[in-house]
This record gives structure tokens, sequence and C-alpha cells, in this order.
């Protein structure tokens, strides 16, 4: 077997896809002049958050994410062991790779880090507090941008005669300025409190696995669940409406097909008119959930095509009618989370460790919500507002003639948009022809036929030289990537016939069909009491965790999303099997053992 992987220098281009580097920013990308240091990491491509091709501008939030949380560790935090996470771009896809701190700082960094990331976890909730009143802020800054087209004539008063001194020009520059720059912003909200909120789950798990040398991840997992998270409030605001259209007498409404007949029938009643409403008052901002990551602009966003809220509403309709009950069994998850505590403090033997067992999984408690939080104010809801905006300014555009698609504009680098509005702008202002519609439509054309053509290449897991043992913990909690995970893709996936090893990520023992989803688009072929097997999943597929039995992933470690969920509906998980959707297929019989990690195919 192989002792390492390909070098990102020897991966060739996939054919039609000649010259991709150019659609991406060069700084993203492997370069000769870092040759000796990226050929001395390990970069392992991340299917938790970017499993697809990347567009251009969709490259935005790749950058920005992972430059933001890596300035946490090496620059605010000062997180002892780790200097952030380098990224890369190959052949469309994200790789990365975490960067160890100098160990001769460690001390010094130690000293730091109690220092920054005590103040936080001593006043969190204070300091929490203010968070959501900043990011809720921040989306309301992102709403209030408009983009519109350049006027004929300036309006007299607001501009020339108030003494403005700029116009339209200026202003539609400085709006996209504006949304990159609070994308920016977002990003760097976003890792304010989530690598404090992992520091303190780890250290709690780290003192378990010290204190109880073979307790499972699994059972350290489970002492902080039962939370209640916003992150599953827009499927719980689908099934009060699902509740409010059976109490109120319109559920049958739902039977008449689509979205349009449906709402006629319920506007002709005061009772579907009041249901209308009360849909509307859980749209914003709950419906701001996009179906897939929420890191490409062809995610579907569920306000924007409320078709996927109204067929999940009816499928819970049905549940009702079924007598089913919606409810996640948080009752149950708690008893059973209470259970495994007394236990474990059961058999610590002095006052000490029993306090100190009881304040690190109280922080851990505390600082976990924000940990599936942030995912629904960051990369749904304000993701989903600067998707619109941008539409509105490719919309604008297309009437322009730089382009056919409103979506043409996520074909552009984000620096390309500045220089783009900057051609619109002179040739408004000479006025003359501007040289957009010549110069970007065949640009378009090449790269979407450059992403579609890497579209069909699959990606290497892994580039350079893995490490002997994978001991940095995030890699191993949120991307599930463990010696055991690196050593099965050196092998090509090869390993016991009709066997599956990944993440015993949700505890439990079931067997069933499997159903194999590659896109969000397909999940309404779920079945009652299929297993879902998935390269990832996402968010917004909540509502089917109600009628599947069990979840298998590709990728994903111990706290990736689809982990947290299962054991938040009591279902069992193998996560970061790595070949799952490839070796699986629809309508195979499988068992999938979440208590140790194993997924058999038993046909």
């Amino acid at each position: 077997m192989a002792n390492r992987f390909p070098s990102p220098f020897d991966i060739e281009t996939p054919e039609g896809a000649e010259g991709w580097q150019e659609m991406y920013i060069y700084s993203s990308l492997f370069s000769e002049n870092r040759r000796e240091f990226e050929d001395s990491m390990f970069w392992f491509q991340d299917g938790v958050h970017w499993p697809n091709v990347m567009t251009p501008w969709d490259a935005t939030f790749f950058e920005y994410a992972l430059a933001s949380l890596s300035q946490y560790n090496s620059r605010h935090l000062q997180v002892p062991p780790a200097d952030g996470i380098a990224f890369r771009i190959l052949n469309g896809y994200g790789y990365l790779s975490p960067v160890p701190a100098d160990p001769a700082k460690i001390e010094e960094r130690v000293a730091n880090f109690t220092d920054r990331a005590g103040h936080y976890f001593m006043n969190w909730d204070d300091l929490y507090s203010n968070w959501m009143v900043k990011i809720r802020d921040l989306v309301g800054e992102l709403e209030a941008i408009e983009f519109a087209a350049l006027p004929d004539v300036e309006d007299a008063e607001r501009v020339v005669k108030s003494g403005a001194g700029v116009g339209s020009g200026y202003q539609i520059q400085e709006n996209y300025v504006r949304l990159t720059s609070l994308a920016l912003k977002l990003w760097n909200y976003h890792f304010e409190f989530l690598n404090l909120g992992y520091a303190a789950y780890l250290d709690f798990f780290m003192f378990c696995k010290t204190v109880f040398p073979s307790i499972a991840d699994q059972s350290i997992a489970k002492m902080v669940a039962g939370v209640d998270v916003d992150l599953f409030r827009p499927d719980d605001e689908l099934k009060r409406l699902a509740r409010k259209a059976v109490d109120s007498g319109v559920a049958e409404a739902f039977s008449a097909g689509d979205v349009d007949a449906t709402c006629e029938i319920l506007k002709s009643s005061a009772d579907g008119q009041a249901w209308i409403a009360s849909f509307e008052e859980s749209a914003e901002p709950w419906f701001n959930f996009s179906t897939g990551s929420g890191f490409y602009h062809r995610d579907k966003i569920w306000i924007e095509n409320i078709e996927i809220p109204f067929e999940f509403i009816r499928s819970y309709i049905q549940n009702l009618k079924d007598g089913k009950d919606l409810n996640r069994p948080v009752e149950a998850i708690r008893v059973e989370r209470d259970r495994i505590v007394n236990e474990y403090m059961g058999y610590l033997l002095t006052d000490e460790d029993r306090e100190t067992f009881q304040g690190k999984l109280g922080l851990a408690r505390t600082v976990f919500p924000y940990v599936e939080n942030h995912n629904f104010y960051v990369e749904h809801w304000a993701h989903s507002v600067i998707w619109r905006k941008m539409r509105e300014l490719g919309a604008i555009m297309v009437k322009e003639g730089f382009w056919s698609e409103p979506d043409d504009i996520f074909y552009l680098k984000r620096t390309e948009v500045e220089e783009m509005l900057w051609d619109y702008f002179v040739s408004w202002a000479t006025p003359e022809a501007p040289a957009g519609p010549g110069y970007w439509p065949p640009i378009i054309a090449d790269r979407r036929r450059k992403c579609a053509a890497l579209a069909k290449w699959k990606p290497i897991p892994g580039l350079g030289v893995p490490p002997e043992v994978v001991t940095e913990p995030f890699t191993v909690m949120l991307w599930g990537i463990t010696s055991d995970s690196v050593n099965a893709w050196l092998g090509g996936g090869d390993q016991i016939e009709g066997e599956l090893r990944g993440m015993a990520a949700s505890p439990g023992n079931v067997e069933g069909l499997a159903r194999v989803i590659f896109s969000p688009e397909d999940i309404s072929q779920i079945q009652e009491g299929e297993i879902l097997v998935a390269p990832v999943t996402a968010p917004s597929w909540a509502p089917i965790f109600g009628k599947i039995q069990a979840t298998v992933t590709d990728s994903g470690g111990m706290m990736s999303h689809a982990a947290i969920v299962c054991r938040e509906y009591g279902l069992p998980a193998v996560t970061g099997t790595g070949f799952a959707t490839a070796k699986i297929q629809t309508g195979m019989r499988i068992r999938v053992d979440g208590n140790n990690g194993v997924v058999t195919i038993l046909d």
C-alpha cells in the first residue's frame, strides 16, 4: 500500500477544463514558489462544506471562511497547538491542511489563550447576546443594500441640489464593495465563538479520556445532547404550520397539488388566509434556509422556492393524520444523557475530580448551542441575502447586455465584478458603449464549460504526506479524518468485503434498505424506514430525519451536522466512511452499527 498521496503538482487537469486556474484568485492555488511547503503538507478535500466544484464568485466564501478561522487561531485567540488551516483550490475543489504552531511558542500561547478564551468563557452569556445583536444588525445592513440600474439623468433634488456630491455611478460600486466587506465581517463574526465552542468541548472531551480511559467518544458527545438550538427552528416551524393546518381545518388544501393551487384554496377562506399569514411570519427569517451547505449559489433557498417547505408541510400533515408524533425524542435523549453523566460521575474517586468534571461539562453545555446555531445565521440566513443581492446585480447587467442570465455573475471572480462595474460606470458617465457586452459572454461560456468538466472529476480525498497519526482534534471531530480513514484512502477504499468503517457518530444498530442521495433535489425520493446514505447532509434536510432509520455519510466526524442531528433524533449514524456512496446502491439492504462505526452490506 502507498505511504503517501499524490503531490498536488502531479494532479492532471480533466479534459475540457484546461486553464481552470484563471477562474480563481492566485493566492488560493498551489504555486511553484510555495512548492516545498505545499508538497510537505497533508491536504484533505473538504467534502463536509465544499463537496462540489466552486464557481469563481462562490470561492469567495471558501476564502473568507478559512482566512477568518485561521486568524482566530493564530492572531486573536492564539490557540496553543494550532496556527490555522491552509487552504487551496485544485480542479475547482477545496483542499485544507491544518498548520501546527511553532513548538517553541506554545508556552507563550498558552498564557495568551488562557487569558483571552477565559474572558469569553467567564462572560459567555453577555458576549453571546451581543453577538446575536451584531449578527442580526449585519443581516439588516445586507438587506438594506439595493442595486439599481444607472438612470438616464440623475435626480435633481436628491443628487444635485442636496449637495450630496456623489451619484448613482459611485453608489452602485460602493454597494458592491460594501456587500463583500460585510460578507467578510460576517465570517469574522462566525469564528468569534466557534473555535471557543469547539475548544470547550475538546477540553471536556480530553478530560473524560484522561479519567475514563475506555470511554467511547459518543458517550462523551451524548453528555451534551438534548439542547435547544436555533438550527432546528425552521423544521419546528414546518411542524407548527402543519399542526395549524390540521387544527384550523385547512389541511385538505395541501392535497390540491402544486403551490399555486394550494394557495388559491387557502385564500378562499378566513382560516386559510390566517394560515398564509402565519406562514409568512415563519418565513422571515426561518425559511432563509439553503437546501445545501449554504456555500453554493446553485442551492435552492426555501423562501425563494416555497414548494420545498410546502412539500415538507404536506408530508407532516399526512403524518399527523396517521397519528404519528412529530416531536423529536428530546426527553428520552435527556434522560439518557443524565444517566450517562451519573454513571461516569460514580467512577470519580475525589471531590476535586467530580468538581472539575461538573465544571467542564457545564461549560461544554453552555457553549455547545453556538456550535450549531451559528450555522443558521451565517451560512443560511446571511448567505441567502447575499445570493439574492448578487442576483439583483446580475439581473441589471443582463438588461445592460453584459451577459444573458442573472446567475452569470457568479462566473466572475469577486475582484472582476469590481472591474465590470467600473466599465459600466465609465460607459454611463461618458457616455459610450461599454466593453463588457463583448468581453464577458465568451469568458462566462468558457468558464461554464470548465466547471462542467471539473464536476466530472472525482476529487482525490488526500494529497501529500499524511501524518503517522492524525491527532489534530478538529480534523478528527469535525471532518472525521482519522488514521484509519487516511489508511483506507491510501488503499483505495479496499476494506473487509461488504463492510465500511467510519466514525461511530450516533449509537444504535438497525437494518434496512439504503437510499443513496447525492443532491437536495433527490430527498423527496426517501421512503419511510429507509437508511439515508449521502456524501454529507445539510441542516435543511431535518424534516426527513423523522422518516429515516439511520444515516451514513462519506464525510464528517463526531461534531459534523449529520452526527449531531442523528444524536438529537435518536438515530444511529456512521459518518466519515469515505466510500459509502460509491459502494452502496439504493435498494441494498444494509446494517448500520452506530455503536462501533461499521456499515455492512447484507445483499
